[in-house]
């Protein structure tokens, strides 16, 4: 099969080999899918550049990256239902401790792991669902519903931002996002209500005005350290701060005291170790909101196979509008 795989850390363009390897073979409990799109992450572009605190070499003589895809059953192993075989699926948490991702034609994985894709949903957006999808749904409903809620989406224009815009609106919040001010006309679209400049000084006190002195009951972040005193300020009591990210500023320095006495909680969101009773909330809501037209996650751009070290430096980009797919057909 046609694959795309590292073996030592470095720059995309010198590192990522492209080539012929063997097709693997589903083990028992697992499943064989074809890949028709692998769905790249920042995530896997950090770990592939060695960026990971405390990690200095590949966990694995090779590694075929990406957590992300989307295709279609080709075999099932022992223990799997045999009417699994040509079923449409979107994968998730394919590399996620393993040697060999969706980079490839083929991955073998834990049927759990090949979750079905609803039929009119284009597999192109199921190479969404892993890592952005998921982790939207449950930075915006890991708490409950939010019917009635006001909710702060961070990097609302991001992959993960532009979905948990989309599902919190379809819950009933009242949604309030941050862009930069080229994302803020479709952000807006996607159904915030108000949409303010991540970088504008006085963006706590807008935040405030839009919420009428409220404040802000749940606030889906994508950079905590950054936003940590914002966030003290704008914030409700008894909030809580859903973070799934603080890439800026990974050691920041909390306002404890603003935090302590309006008792806020911190919920830090690990997708690729959700709970599984938490994931398969997470899924539900996926596939719910697919289903009612409510969710469209946005798409970037979708390269060749071949074009897997462009797809790692695009993922990386400031300014991409959502996700960033490589196609396997």
């Amino acid at each position: 099969m046609r694959a795309i795989w590292y073996d030592r850390f470095g720059p995309a363009a010198e590192v990522l080999h492209s080539g012929e390897i063997d097709t693997p073979a589903p083990g028992p409990g697992e499943v064989l899918v074809r890949l028709s799109h692998s769905g790249v992450n920042p995530s896997d572009a950090k770990a592939r550049a060695g960026t990971r605190p405390g990690v200095t070499k590949p966990p694995f003589p090779r590694i075929i990256p990406h957590s992300d895809g989307a295709g279609r059953i080709e075999a099932v192993g022992a223990g799997v239902e045999p009417a699994r075989l040509g079923q449409r699926v979107w994968v998730w948490n394919g590399q996620w401790q393993r040697p060999f991702g969706t980079a490839a034609e083929f991955i073998a994985l834990p049927a759990a792991q090949a979750e079905p894709l609803p039929e009119d949903v284009p597999n192109e957006t199921g190479a969404t669902l892993g890592i952005p999808g998921l982790t939207a749904a449950h930075t915006v409903f890991g708490g409950g519903e939010v019917a009635g809620r006001t909710l702060l989406v961070s990097g609302g224009g991001g992959a993960v931002g532009f979905n948990a815009v989309q599902l919190a609106r379809w819950g009933g919040a009242r949604v309030i996002a941050t862009a930069s001010p080229g994302a803020a006309d479709r952000v807006r679209a996607a159904g915030a209500d108000h949409v303010f400049d991540y970088a504008d000084p006085d963006l706590a006190a807008k935040i405030l005005e839009a919420t009428g002195g409220a404040g802000i009951d749940r606030a889906i972040e994508v950079e905590f350290g950054w936003n940590a005193n914002v966030l003290a300020q704008v914030m409700a009591p008894l909030g809580t701060i859903a973070a799934y990210g603080s890439a800026a500023d990974m050691t920041p320095a909390l306002p404890f005291g603003a935090f302590l006495f309006k008792a806020l909680k911190l919920d830090i969101t690990l997708v690729y170790i959700l709970p599984d009773t938490a994931r398969r909330a997470a899924i539900a809501r996926l596939h719910a909101a697919l289903a009612e037209g409510a969710l469209r996650p946005a798409i970037d751009r979708i390269l060749p196979l071949a074009d897997a070290a462009a797809a790692h430096d695009a993922v990386l980009t400031p300014g991409r509008r959502g996700a960033v797919l490589l196609a396997l057909d």
